[in-house]
């Protein structure tokens, strides 16, 4: 049963990670299609929030939808989305943009008005890059020569691999990254971390409060940082207890949870700062922990004491600590 002090009846709409925060590859993570359904039942709108540019965003909503998860495709903000919104505010309609990427960030540029070509010419003034498995040097060799005569570059995402079932594979940011050296100019972001596609999100949920909700501290945390907004994480994917009492300014959330369904805590719980159950003391070199209670409780302690000290080594002043902070993968139990 959701309290009324939940933290999903804070925020008027929920920002959502995919991979690592509603699902795993091809298996949606337990729990996620109810609370989902909880959150659109109370009013709060949804946004799965993407940087994949190569997707349309019915695409997207199928493949949840495949796995059994309640989508509609304007439900889907994707970084090709959020690129065609910079490109939309800053150039004329009918401008012509070269594009580097798949057929559906071509079909965005066109939304917003703008023509897409994939040839260098005199009329060219921007290139959008998004990751697409047909980019070859033809393709970056037409951006470099639009690039070095002064177009607009917008870089849908600058992710430096992407995964896959057979490992990362090289991704946007690593083709982004030959034509940044190709050319020595440096492009505008639109994708995680950077702004534009969480107020893209955002805007297209009518939402003055959102909520950011991501596993990984350097693109959803600190995009929602970046954006002004509050973020919940998830120790679902990518990052760990020990990133999180490590990580730097630009990439601390508010709120810390085990999963999605920390949606449905109390707000204040899930709140990074001290506890009542837990006391944190610096000392020397370490931070000395006591008390009991539930391990993120904990965690959401030492956050807080690790971001005010710059301490991170942790140590546990009796064994109830010391038996949490094994469950939280930051000691070994003995």
């Amino acid at each position: 049963m959701t309290s009324d002090g939940a933290l999903l009846t804070t925020y008027d709409a929920v920002l959502l990670d995919l991979d690592g925060t509603v699902y795993h590859g091809p298996r949606p993570i337990p729990g996620v299609a109810e609370i989902l359904r909880g959150l659109r039942e109370r009013g709060t709108a949804v946004r799965f929030v993407t940087n994949n540019a190569s997707r349309a965003p019915g695409d997207v909503a199928g493949q949840l939808r495949g796995m059994d998860i309640a989508a509609e495709a304007d439900e889907v903000s994707t970084s090709a989305q959020a690129a065609a919104k910079v490109l939309g505010e800053r150039l004329q309609p009918n401008d012509k943009v070269l594009g580097v990427g798949a057929p559906a960030l071509m079909d965005e540029v066109t939304a917003a008005g703008l023509e897409p070509v994939r040839e260098m010419g005199d009329d060219v003034v921007a290139v959008v890059q998004g990751h697409s498995p047909e980019t070859g040097w033809r393709n970056l060799a037409e951006a470099a020569l639009a690039i070095r005569a002064g177009a607009l570059w917008v870089a849908c995402n600058v992710d430096a691999t992407l995964p896959t079932e057979r490992g990362l594979l090289p991704g946007n940011g690593s083709m982004v990254a030959a034509l940044r050296h190709a050319t020595g100019a440096e492009p505008v972001v639109a994708g995680k971390p950077a702004a534009p596609l969480f107020h893209t999100a955002a805007e297209s949920a009518g939402a003055t409060n959102a909520l950011v909700v991501g596993d990984r501290l350097d693109t959803d945390i600190a995009g929602a940082v970046t954006a002004g907004l509050d973020a919940l994480v998830v120790l679902t994917g990518v990052d760990t207890p020990a990133s999180l009492i490590a990580a730097a300014p630009a990439e601390r959330p508010r709120y810390l949870a085990a999963d999605l369904g920390g949606l449905t805590e109390d707000a204040d719980d899930l709140l990074i700062g001290p506890r009542k159950d837990w006391q944190v003391r610096l000392d020397g070199d370490a931070l000395v922990a006591k008390g009991g209670g539930d391990a993120f409780g904990l965690l959401r302690a030492l956050c807080h004491a690790a971001w005010e000290s710059g301490v991170t080594d942790v140590r546990a002043e009796d064994e109830t600590t010391r038996r949490a902070l094994a469950d939280l993968g930051l000691t070994e139990a003995r």
